[in-house]
Order: structure tokens, then C-alpha cells, then sequence
């Protein structure tokens, strides 16, 4: 992927000092995605662990909300007419999504205004961080379409987030979130009152693209690695991961600005 030319056909994309930004953009529908657009997001997402030229990414929607999720008309109405494989291949590929999203190096950050449903709010879950406007709205509505809460991974990240009781509640019940319930929760990183979610959500991946991009990549490989192992082998995990990052010029270029008393430029190597 060259990030500068880069043109996806099912959404819309920009890059400014590091930081892309996808902006789900069908707004008269809220921003529902596809089967096209699912499959674009996950070769884009995939690609990114190549592309050094990004070093954090926006997740956003147009108009006024971030995503309603599958589309009814494109997805669901299709759904009901395939076989097993056909299904399983569907879940699987959604799944991809959250995959690659947790598997990009860069930082993802959601900017979430209005309605933010279904896959909506999965990919919301799979950003690393999440910035809200005060009229968010957040569900996890699989189980008003007859499905099972256990998404696209929900069941074993929303729990993480926010706790095993309260992803209960929004997993089995399929109800809206505020936005104040989810700051309160832990779902939410901060609600943006004033001004725009998104322009706030760019300010701080611009903060991060100017860190150590390397280190940050490192950062987020070892959160979701250490789900699953003993505190030894964590901190056995992390003693590794920081010695390489110990080895890389970034290190040495914060050392020398801190002993000259001036901020460090940061290169990502």
C-alpha cells in the first residue's frame, strides 16, 4: 500500500503527519458496512503492518454517527439464504476485522458519535482507544437479530473493557450504552464536550505518531499477548520486549535529547 495514493472504493481515507483516517461514509444509511467493505478494512488493516509511513490510525463515520453495523438489506437479508459454509466463511471473515485490527502496529483510535451498533460497536471494541461525543450510543444488538452476543470477539475483549458483569448485561440484553455509562464503565477513554470527537481523535493520534512509533508497536503487540500467560512469563515477555526496544535508535535519540535538555525527535527506528 502507498499510503499517499491510496484509494479504497468503500471508504474514504486521508493521511496527514502520520496519522490515517477512515471514515465509514454512507451517512444516509449510518454508515453500515458491507460485505466489500468488511473485506476492504481487513486488507487495509493487514497491509498496515508494512506501511511505516502510518503511524496511527482514526477510525470514523460520516454525518452524524460512527456505524449501524451490518447492513440489514446487503447483509442480513443475505444471510438468511446461505448454507453452513457460506455462513461460516461470513463469521470468520468478520472476525478477520477484528484481527487485523488488533494485529496492525499502529495505535487505532475510534472517534464515536451517535449511533454506534452491531459491528459498529465491535470495531469501536477492537480500537486500541475510544473517544466520545456526548450523544454516542453504544450497542452490542446481536441478540435482537436472533444472534448469539459472542461476536467478531466480544465475548472475550468487551469483558476486559469494561468487566464480566456489565458485558453480560449489554451481550445477553442487546440495549444502548450512553455515553456516560460508557466513560463510567471504562468503555470509553474520555467524552469530548466541546468541539469535535473527531478532530480530538486526530490530535491525539498525532501526539502518538510523534512517540516512539517502534516502541508504541511493541506496546500493543504485548497488551494482547499477555491475556492469556502467568505474571512470570509476562514479566519475562516484557523483559525481552523492552531490551529490543533498548537496541533501537529511538532509545538513543531520547537519552542524548534529555541529557541536552530538548524534546527527542522520534523516527520510529
Amino acid at each position: 500500500m502507498n499510503p499517499e495514493t491510496f484509494a479504497p472504493d468503500h471508504f474514504r481515507w486521508t493521511l496527514a503527519d502520520g496519522v490515517a483516517t477512515i471514515t465509514l461514509d454512507r451517512p444516509e444509511k449510518k454508515n453500515p458496512l458491507t460485505f466489500d467493505s468488511y473485506a476492504e478494512l481487513v486488507a487495509t488493516f493487514r497491509q498496515l503492518r508494512d506501511t511505516p509511513a502510518v503511524k496511527a490510525v482514526v477510525m470514523a463515520g460520516a454525518g452524524g454517527n460512527f456505524s449501524s453495523g451490518g447492513d440489514v438489506h446487503e447483509i442480513i437479508g443475505p444471510l438468511t439464504k446461505m448454507d453452513m459454509p457460506g455462513l461460516l466463511a461470513f463469521t470468520r471473515m468478520t472476525g478477520d476485522l477484528v484481527k487485523a485490527m488488533r494485529g496492525c502496529p499502529q495505535p487505532v483510535i475510534a472517534a464515536l458519535k451517535g449511533v454506534c451498533a452491531g459491528a459498529g460497536a465491535i470495531v469501536a471494541m477492537a480500537s486500541d482507544m475510544r473517544l466520545a461525543a456526548p450523544d454516542t450510543r453504544t450497542a452490542f444488538l446481536f441478540t435482537r437479530v436472533g444472534l448469539a452476543g459472542c461476536d467478531m470477539g466480544a465475548c472475550a475483549i468487551l469483558p476486559r473493557l469494561i468487566g464480566q458483569g456489565r458485558a453480560s448485561e449489554l451481550l445477553y440484553t442487546g440495549r444502548f450504552m450512553s455515553a456516560e455509562e460508557g466513560l463510567a464503565w471504562g468503555f470509553h477513554n474520555r467524552i469530548v464536550e466541546e468541539g469535535s470527537v473527531l478532530e480530538a481523535a486526530q490530535a491525539l493520534a498525532g501526539r502518538l505518531a510523534e512517540g516512539p512509533t517502534f516502541a508504541h508497536g511493541i506496546t500493543k503487540t504485548q497488551l494482547s499477548a499477555e491475556w492469556n500467560v502467568s505474571l512470570e512469563t509476562a514479566i519475562e515477555m516484557e523483559a525481552q520486549a523492552q531490551a529490543i526496544c533498548m537496541a533501537t535508535n529511538d532509545f538513543r535519540r531520547a537519552f542524548e535529547a534529555f541529557a541536552e535538555r530538548r524534546t527527542p525527535a522520534f523516527k520510529g527506528d
